[in-house]
């Protein structure tokens, strides 16, 4: 793995490259300011990772498959001691090709001038507008400072293609590599998630359990969350995207816990829904075992040719039984559909795909029609029911119940992979990690 995978990457998108008469220019981007002069924890930009392996900022890989002498380029920061010895080690320009695999590596401040060498003979340019804008107006500037060269022996580029165009559909399909820092991120995700289940009990604030989580996937190996950790006690839960982390549990609600570990940057995303103090209210649980089997179904529709629409859709059709048997919807099941009455209660999608971020890169659509899937790709799969709790269409017991169930799948050719299947779903491995019988606690 290392170096050879992400050599591998190169290679084919440089063959995709070259197919298209086209240059590439991934740059890897910049720290951030947090606060004042505080900055944040550099993560590179996905593609870029992709392609080179390299952690540092201020880097940008040039791909110039019809270069006579050097296809891959690397631009990064010279080795300056005394810098180093306030931010840290670099790699520097003279080791850089050694140790990533690039035909050539220059200093960063050379960008611009090796550019005008390196781009003509190409008819289009790979790159990715609205990241960084001063990057995106010296980029602009040099290319059309080359097309005034009318003179020029070689052609210049005429026309800019978004990365999502090809570099991305390479990202979609994943290689063996790739899938298994994506099962590393999926193990550990599984065991910072019964760690959390042992530890959660009434009491127990979320950012308690927000921190053991992120303990856990670094403990482990990991960089970190793959994003911000949800930990949402009782009606908290029916806020998708809940940040806050900072309330007590409480006996008799559930905590919906999202959170996935993040390995050689690649994401792992995970959802379960757990009763506190160890047991499911029976409205709880009528509506926790409707979304249970609503994922197992969507679940069995992964698989080679299916779609992410079939994925839904199926889980829908579930859903909605549900919700009409237990009173929470009335008329018709062909009306709900229709209507799209049950949004009120589920009103995301099913799925998405996952890899080196979260929600990751690929189209979900081709030529009109939503795509089918294809051994290699990788998708959540999340159905959920939220009841707000001031929704008084709905009686008082069930309102303020918030659930999700989420796991990442892996499309293989005769069907699928759950990767995260080793965290507990089922209510009765629940109640028993959450009502004491496998309870260990936090130290404190």
């Amino acid at each position: 793995m290392g170096m050879s995978m992400h050599r591998d990457h190169r290679e084919r998108f440089l063959a995709l490259l070259a197919r298209e008469n086209a240059a590439a220019i991934v740059p890897t981007g910049a720290l951030k300011i947090r606060n004042h002069d505080s900055e944040y924890r550099f993560r590179p930009r996905s593609d870029f990772w992709y392609l080179s392996g390299f952690r540092e900022p201020d880097a940008v890989l040039v791909l110039v498959p019809n270069h006579a002498e050097a296809t891959s380029v690397l631009f990064l920061n010279e080795r300056d001691r005394e810098k180093e010895t306030w931010t840290g080690r670099r790699l520097g320009v003279e080791a850089a090709p050694s140790a990533l695999g690039v035909a050539r590596a220059y200093p960063l401040a050379e960008l611009d001038e090796r550019l005008e060498e390196l781009l003509p003979g190409h008819e289009r340019i790979v790159y990715g507008f609205g990241e960084d804008q001063q990057l995106d107006r010296r980029m602009l500037e040099l290319v059309g400072a080359l097309q005034q060269k009318s003179r020029a022996l070689r052609p210049t580029p005429r026309q800019w293609v978004e990365p999502a165009l090809g570099l991305h559909e390479l990202r979609l399909r994943k290689d063996a590599a790739e899938l298994e820092c994506l099962r590393q991120a999926a193990r550990v995700s599984a065991e910072a998630h019964r760690a959390l289940m042992r530890a959660a009990r009434p009491g127990v604030n979320e950012g308690e359990l927000d921190a053991l989580l992120d303990y856990t996937f670094r403990r482990r190996g990991g960089s970190g969350s793959a994003y911000g950790n949800i930990v949402a006690g009782g009606a908290n839960a029916c806020i998708l995207h809940y940040r806050e982390n900072d309330r007590a549990l409480v006996a008799g609600e559930l905590c919906l816990v999202d959170a996935g570990c993040e390995w050689e940057f690649y994401a792992s995303d995970v959802t379960r829904t757990l009763p506190i103090g160890g047991r499911f209210s029976p409205e709880q649980r009528a509506l926790y075992e409707l979304v249970l089997r609503a994922e197992y179904a969507a679940l069995a529709r992964v698989r080679p040719g299916a779609t992410q629409d079939d994925v839904h859709d199926t889980a829908v059709g579930v859903l909605v039984d549900g919700l009409l048997a237990l009173g929470l919807l009335s008329g018709s099941r062909a009306d709900a559909l229709a209507q799209h009455t049950y949004r009120r209660f589920y009103m995301h999608r099913t799925g998405h795909w996952l890899g080196l971020d979260v929600h990751d890169v690929g189209l979900y659509v081709q030529a009109g029609k939503p795509r089918p899937f294809e051994p290699g790709m990788v998708t959540t799969v999340e159905p959920g029911l939220y009841v707000a709790e001031d929704d008084e269409s709905v009686e008082p017991r069930w309102r303020g119940i918030g659930i999700r169930i989420e796991d990442d799948v892996l499309v293989t050719a005769d069907g699928h992979e759950v990767l995260s299947a080793d965290v507990p779903k089922e209510v009765d491995e629940l109640e028993a990690l959450l009502g004491g019988r496998e309870r260990v606690g936090l130290q404190r």
